[in-house]
């Protein structure tokens, strides 16, 4: 597959399969369970080419043989060379200081695909958000950075917490490739030892997968590591007139079609990250020397280059993304700003000086449905609203208006109710809104808020206020809480399959509590949520 440009390692196109493993003979390739390695054929060493030759080669023979002749700072074609360990990475003499590894997002602002590719929002968080969130919660890395060339990027990567690197515009060319942007983003930082180029593409990326490459890298010696993702998909040639005129099957007997238990399946580069040492990076190569893969899960394997990709990304995401560390509490209180959020912000004003506003009826349904899940849900306002008005919606929700100081306003209602922070929600649009979204649990903004409220929150709608906003907000609430439930699920189920093994190896004993926890889930669901999830609140769980 021909290189596509940058966001892939080096030149490597993505999801191509990787050579197989020699096997001895008589003997049969296993298949890796979960997220394990298997340790690539070692290549030729410099200095056993040497001894082979009947002499040990000098430094300066050495340095010839690896030597870069390439204008680009890359080596003559061919396998990369095995590479000597590294005093640095911990084999050395005495006493050092850790290597220092580096996370580097490559991010320019000239996507072809999809303009701006890199922070359009994908389940209302920017999309190189979702890598930035699981490389800082990782704690692996020395630092986070972005490159990029773009005003936009750079402010979105530093509301994040990541460092930026400006990369110059001969490394943002369609033509660049992500070698040439990781080799300029070292030659600026002398102080990095390691670079892990996690891509900004990859939005179910999870800490753990850092976390465990980062101990193969630091712990295992390996030079580099990359993340494969396995797939049950048969291969045939291609067709070209000319050349072949049938096609033939590249990796099955189609006589003998396997079923896909049967089938261990094929390794390929899903894109995710590429893990190298520094001296293999400067000899032109991102896999070379030790190198090793990563078998990532096949949910968590999602790559966005065209827009097609993108519902479907989303759909994923919420189902199996990354949503930070802090889990989330049960959600006891909703607050919502009447102007701009349940309305669209227009006011009419009738002949007799009436005031006239305007809601969507799905935004009415979403109150309803987070009254009907046991959330009480109240509506604030700076500004001094009819209350003739909003008393004519019907909403039987208690409102609070001519409000100049939201946040004294929000942190008596959660005294009074006897919450935390971290149990109340909040959807603002407005900088009077800014310390609210700021010190709630859950946060929320429409499409259309303004550039200071988009900025302290953790989710921002598709919708714009007024236009079903809140529906959606209430909709997100839902799915998170659900997750959270099923993870709660996931540990009591683990703890009581240990514990019968422990006790009763017998089989029928984890069937049977595999059946008493499907059952205890369902029933949960319907205690916490009623009839909120059922029907049509929120389509995009099923």
């Amino acid at each position: 597959m021909p290189h596509k440009g940058e966001g892939r390692g080096g030149g490597w196109g993505r999801e191509q399969p990787l050579p197989p493993h020699p096997t001895p003979a008589g003997g049969r390739a296993g298949r890796s369970g979960g997220a394990e390695l298997r340790r690539r054929d070692e290549l030729p060493d410099v200095e056993k080419l040497g001894r082979r030759r009947g002499r040990k080669m000098d430094s300066v023979e050495k340095g010839a043989a690896t030597s870069v002749s390439n204008p680009r700072g890359r080596p003559s074609r061919g396998r990369p060379p095995k590479l000597q360990r590294n005093s640095r990475g911990g084999q050395g003499r005495g006493v050092e200081k850790p290597p220092h590894l580096a996370a580097l997002i490559l991010a320019r602002g000239g996507s072809k695909g999809i303009p701006l590719k890199n922070i359009k929002h994908l389940a209302g968080v920017p999309l190189i958000g979702w890598v930035l969130r699981a490389a800082l919660d990782s704690g692996v890395f020395q630092s986070v950075w972005v490159s990029t060339d773009h005003d936009e990027i750079e402010n979105v990567a530093k509301q994040f917490g990541a460092q930026v690197h400006r990369r110059s515009s001969e490394a943002s060319k369609d033509s660049s490739t992500s070698l040439d942007a990781i080799i300029e983003f070292l030659n600026y930082h002398n102080e990095v030892d390691i670079i892990g180029n996690i891509q900004a593409t990859s939005p179910c990326l999870h800490p753990t997968d850092l976390q465990k490459v980062a101990e193969m890298i630091r712990e295992e010696g390996y030079d580099s590591v990359f993340s494969v993702v396995r797939r049950h998909q048969f291969r045939w040639g291609e067709i070209q007139k000319g050349v072949r005129e049938m096609t033939e099957p590249l990796n099955l007997n189609p006589a003998k079609r396997p079923r896909r238990q049967d089938w261990d399946g094929e390794l390929y580069e899903n894109g995710s990250f590429y893990f190298a040492k520094r001296h293999l990076i400067e000899m032109g190569y991102l896999q070379g020397g030790k190198m090793a893969y990563y078998e990532m899960r096949a949910e968590h394997s999602v790559d966005i280059d065209v827009d097609i990709d993108w519902p479907i990304a989303e759909q994923r995401v919420l189902r199996f993304g990354y949503f930070g560390k802090e889990k989330l509490k049960e959600i006891k209180l909703f607050v919502c700003n009447i102007d701009g959020c349940f309305t669209n912000g227009h006011i009419y004003v009738s002949g007799d000086q009436k005031e006239i506003i305007s809601y969507d009826v799905k935004d009415a349904i979403g109150i309803s449905l987070l009254k009907k899940s046991g959330i009480e849900v109240r509506l604030i306002s700076e500004r001094a609203c009819s209350k003739q008005t909003l008393s004519s919606l019907k909403l039987d929700c208690k409102m609070e208006v001519n409000v100049p100081d939201k946040l004294a306003v929000v942190d008596e209602w959660r005294k009074e109710m006897g919450l935390c922070w971290k149990e109340v929600a909040y959807l603002g649009n407005e900088v009077s809104d800014e310390e609210c979204l700021k010190k709630v649990g859950l946060s929320g903004v429409p499409a259309d808020a303004c550039a200071a409220a988009q900025k302290a929150v953790g989710y921002i709608c598709k919708c714009n206020g007024g236009r079903g906003a809140l529906r959606e907000f209430a909709e997100h609430i839902f799915l998170l809480m659900e997750k959270d439930n099923e993870r709660l699920i996931a540990v009591f189920l683990k703890f009581l399959v240990n514990a019968s093994k422990n006790f009763i190896k017998i089989d029928f004993v984890l069937y049977t509590v595999k059946l008493c926890v499907c059952v205890l889930l369902m029933m949960l669901k319907l205690y916490l949520f009623g009839d909120s999830l059922s029907g049509k609140t929120c389509p995009s769980i099923n």
